[in-house]
């Protein structure tokens, strides 16, 4: 998988994608992540990228140019068009669904908007989706990019160790995920579970998936009746 962030802050970007799983996944070509500064595309010999907005207002709105000329060169160099994303409040909520389906694919383009947003119509001219992080509003794309990539690239082969590092745990399944716990056995008095200590793999397992169902049921009342529904299942409580 190959994916494009167009920013005017490939630095920041970089900082958070050179370390930890997706840093070494990079580093071995599990996943190709690759950041490029929207103002090495801009015509304008003080690198400017941005105007007044046209009816007045607050702050500066980045120009169509320099993003549509980053998105020709990202075009020409993946031999076609990849599927673009902005990172916008206005776009759908980002979920793990979504994050499966695109890494599905094979080639992402990101374009992190900043200041007041980006120039309508090129969004209308390559834009395949907007995707949002969460019901606010944040300075700039970047870390909601950095936040899209992370999730469809720790599920690209050989990024984790195993699928079930993914698949077993939080929204995956449709239920949020169970409690973990590690050595010692006892900690400030409270002792992990029997089960987990039994190496019974069949009641460890129908432990872990009757705690997710009560936990889901508890913090995410929505998710927990999807689920419910989905696999046909009667709630007896």
């Amino acid at each position: 998988m190959k994916i494009e962030i167009a920013t005017l802050f490939p630095e920041m970007c970089e900082s958070v994608l050179a370390e930890s799983i997706i840093g070494r996944a990079r580093k071995k070509g599990a996943v190709d992540i690759a950041c490029r500064n929207i103002r090495d595309y801009t015509k304008d010999k003080h690198r400017r990228v941005d105007d007044t907005p046209y009816g007045g207002g607050m702050g500066m709105v980045m120009q169509a140019d320099p993003i549509f000329n980053c998105y020709e060169a990202v075009c020409q160099e993946m031999g076609g068009k990849p599927h673009t994303i902005y990172m916008s409040p206005k776009g759908n909520v980002f979920t793990q669904k979504r994050a499966i389906e695109l890494a599905a694919l094979e080639n992402i383009l990101i374009i992190c908007g900043h200041y007041e947003g980006v120039d309508q119509r090129v969004l209308d001219e390559i834009v395949d989706e907007e995707i949002s992080i969460g019901d606010y509003v944040l300075t700039g794309g970047e870390l909601p990019a950095l936040v899209v990539a992370d999730a469809v690239s720790r599920m690209c082969e050989g990024v984790l160790s195993d699928e079930l590092c993914y698949q077993d745990e939080s929204h995956f399944n449709g239920l949020l995920e169970y409690p973990q716990y590690t050595r010692p056995e006892e900690w400030h008095g409270v002792k992990v579970p029997e089960v987990l200590l039994s190496g019974h793999h069949k009641n460890i397992d129908d432990y872990r998936l009757k705690m997710s169902i009560e936990i889901t049921k508890n913090r995410r009342p929505d998710m927990y009746e999807n689920y419910i529904k989905s696999h046909e299942i009667t709630d007896k409580t």
